[in-house]
């Protein structure tokens, strides 16, 4: 028991210290002779020497392609590959590695359900439905499968706090919805979406459930048995691992009945010009040569988190996000955009007289990176009457500092506009 808070003590403190930015190559450099703070994570989080460094050994010592050789290096690239993928399954606490898909990225496993088991199982008239806090990435795949076959694309609402209209969702699952897609976390507002509970409704009508995890998955400890969703898919690189790596997890019995999406090697058992027999999941659905360096990395990405402990990096970050709302709320003319009652370590926001481009323009020759636009999500930005935001977000590596660097940077912009 002491051991183990002395622990949590100990990484608790390095984490409030930032200690870890020493394990960030890319942050130990400046930005407009400033050193540089990175609030924009939610994008794509940094990548810490440990994953560089396993990149690097697999290309100056393993590389070879996978599952089809015998020699040395392809055996080994082979063990280092398949060996992510255990780690992956161990990560969301996915029943078996044959539930574990590797894609490009959340973009990518989007569409191959869609195009896979939502162009096989959706018929005309059938429905899909989603909410109005989705990425474009969870938009547009099912926009364009219900156009091709003439289903209907239903959309959850959402309220003046960013939160999902759940007063709604009974009366939107209907006999005819046939899939329920939904982002874990908002990108472009950081609100937490009670996934657990629309699995369980939906699935109360036999509706399968597709959950974006891109931005659940480096704040909170998945474990996709308990959530029970169908399907679960995240992009390596909001994880602290490389760009190019995905996952998608998909229950068995689905992936079973599902075609395959892209056809080449490695995803059958035999050809022949008169017919062709696929692999069983997940290499049905990993034609051509894999992103074998990325997958490694997305391990060690995986296995550096799980080190510092999801449940710490979490808390840490709750932290961070508290603080930031409450400096942030003292900006004269800054308007908070999503006040959910449960977010993520993201806050969006617009200052008055100043256009969220301008801002980030400004904020970044004072060496502070936030992101600013649409973040891919126009529907929210379009409920909300406005073109854009300014976002930051925040992972392990940030400190209070670090925001103190981002309101110090956003008084100077209101000054240079005479504000």
């Amino acid at each position: 028991m002491q051991a183990g808070t002395a622990s949590l003590v100990t990484t608790m403190d390095r984490l409030a210290s930032g200690a870890f930015k020493a394990d960030f190559p890319i942050l130990q450099q400046q930005v407009g002779n400033k050193p540089l703070v990175y609030l924009d994570s939610g994008a794509s989080s940094q990548k810490p020497q440990v994953v560089i460094d396993a990149m690097t050994k697999y290309y100056c010592h393993d590389h070879s392609n996978v599952h089809r050789g015998v020699h040395t290096l392809s055996q080994r690239a082979t063990h280092a590959y398949e060996q992510a993928r255990q780690k992956v399954a161990d990560f969301i606490n996915a029943p078996s590695t044959d539930d574990v898909v590797f894609v490009r990225g959340t973009t990518e496993a989007i569409n191959l359900v869609a195009n896979s088991y939502g162009a096989s199982q959706l018929q005309a008239g059938d429905e899909v439905l989603i909410t109005a806090l989705e990425h474009h990435a969870n938009i547009v795949p099912w926009q364009m499968v219900c156009e091709r076959i003439g289903a209907r694309l239903r959309v959850l609402p959402i309220n003046d706090c960013g939160e999902l209209r759940l007063d709604q969702l009974d009366a939107l699952l209907s006999s005819r919805t046939r899939i329920v897609a939904v982002a874990h976390i908002s990108n472009a507002l950081g609100t937490v979406n009670p996934v657990a509970q629309i699995v369980e409704r939906a699935h109360a009508l036999g509706v399968v459930v597709l959950v974006d995890g891109a931005q659940s998955i480096p704040h909170a400890k998945i474990d996709v048995q308990a959530l029970d969703c169908d399907f679960f898919c995240f992009s390596g690189h909001k994880v602290y691992g490389p760009t190019g790596i995905g996952v998608l997890y998909g229950r068995q019995s689905l992936l079973q009945q599902m075609p395959p999406w892209q056809g080449g090697g490695d995803m059958i058992r035999v050809v022949t010009f008169e017919k062709t027999t696929y692999a069983d999941p997940p290499l049905r659905f990993e034609a051509g040569t894999p992103d074998i360096a990325e997958a490694i990395g997305l391990g060690a990405a995986l296995d550096y988190v799980s080190a510092i402990g999801l449940d710490k990096i979490a808390a840490h970050e709750k932290a961070l996000l508290e603080y930031a709302t409450a400096q942030l709320s003292s900006v004269p003319g800054l308007r908070i955009i999503g006040t959910a009652a449960h977010k993520a370590a993201v806050v969006s926001f617009l200052l008055k007289g100043i256009h969220p481009h301008d801002l980030g323009t400004i904020l970044d020759a004072e060496g502070v990176a936030i992101r600013a636009g649409h973040h891919c999500a126009m529907p929210v930005m379009q409920f909300f009457s406005i073109p854009a935001t300014a976002r930051a977000s925040f992972g392990l590596y940030n400190t209070m500092t670090d925001i103190d660097a981002l309101v110090a940077a956003l008084h100077k912009a209101r000054k240079l506009f005479g504000l």
